[in-house]
């Protein structure tokens, strides 16, 4: 079996290993799709949080059953199915409180054990989410857009909102499509004009805001002096996470979706006044999958438009520097099976 290996920062190693060998409750998977995130990219350069090398990375999955036992679930050889990546422990305060995404031992697929950079995955059954009513592609990347809209879920959004997403990659894109969904006014905010087009047309946002421009200024104006009541920080970015407190309505809501290495640092005396609530959203549950999918199956989500590069498996190696360079205009990349 081949697998990718990030060895170290900044390099790859194709390497042959044995098929991995089932375990009780477990599921053989040919692996067919992997997305490429903004964690592999992170990876990659050395900087990512809780990581250690060397390691297959890959979360963002899908595939077909190759190899199955007996189970309550349904499933059976030849299913094609999408990868839940987060292997909880089941039995800490988290996950007896259904917050399985926040699990106290947490081990992510590519992140703290090896993932789906490879022909061949063993998974947990009660990982698998049936995927035979959408595409390969569409499978593989539920995981990302689970990850936007669990933190819309868990931010609360009501029809009528101001809500601002600070970030369009991927995840950014993800929570503006779902609080659109659910009736809010979507505000989004990058540095990059072409992404922010992108938002308007893709994710079919309400106002644009450059952050290279006075962004206090622009809020302010587009939400008639009031501010949004509701802000998204998807940019994993320690400047904007921290001047992003600048941006929420008295009595509003603070989402970090983003993750950084670094400390984040804001005014009290402005955090206390304006009374705000500050959110950490990390991952996602089985049900932000189940959501998704019927999304997905609803026809409410342009696939086709998302992912912009793809590559076979054989040329991951040497495309996934470019894809690395803002230059490249990757939203999302795709490696074939």
């Amino acid at each position: 079996m081949k697998q990718i290996v990030c060895v170290d920062p900044n390099e790859f190693k194709l390497v042959n290993t044995d098929v991995p060998s089932l375990k009780q409750g477990e599921v053989l998977v040919k692996i067919r799709r992997v997305g490429i995130c903004g964690t592999d990219l992170h990876a990659y350069r050395g900087n990512q949080p809780y990581f250690t090398y060397p390691r297959v990375l890959g979360h963002e999955l899908s595939g077909i059953i190759e190899e199955i036992g007996e189970n309550n679930r349904g499933f059976k050889k030849g299913d094609q199915v999408a990868i839940i990546p987060y292997l909880e422990c089941g039995t800490c305060i988290a996950c007896r409180n259904g917050k399985t995404n926040c699990c106290m031992s947490m081990r992510v697929l590519g992140v703290h054990v090896d993932g789906g950079m490879r022909e061949w995955l063993n998974v947990p059954v009660d990982h698998l989410v049936n995927a035979n009513s959408i595409s390969l592609d569409e499978a593989a990347i539920l995981e990302p857009l689970c990850i936007g809209a669990h933190a819309v879920r868990r931010a609360k959004i009501t029809a009528g909102e101001n809500v601002l997403v600070i970030g369009s990659g991927p995840i950014g894109l993800g929570v503006m499509s779902f609080a659109k969904q659910q009736g809010a006014n979507v505000i989004a905010m990058d540095i990059n004009e072409e992404r922010l087009a992108f938002c308007k047309d893709w994710a079919n946002v309400d106002a644009t805001v450059d952050a290279l421009n006075e962004p206090v200024k622009q809020i302010e104006s587009v939400t008639n002096g009031e501010f949004p009541t509701t802000v998204f920080d998807a940019t994993g970015n320690v400047h904007s996470m921290n001047q992003s407190f600048e941006y929420v309505a008295h009595g509003g809501t603070l989402v970090f979706v983003g993750l950084v290495k670094q400390d984040i640092t804001f005014s009290d005396p402005d955090f206390h006044k304006k009374e705000l609530t500050l959110m950490g959203s990390r991952n996602a549950t089985r049900q932000d999958f189940e959501y998704v999918l019927e999304a997905m199956q609803n026809g409410q989500l342009d696939i086709d438009q998302y992912i912009t590069h793809r590559c076979h498996f054989d040329h991951m190696i040497n495309e996934f520097e470019n894809w690395t360079k803002s230059e490249t205009k990757v939203i999302k990349a795709i490696v074939e099976l």
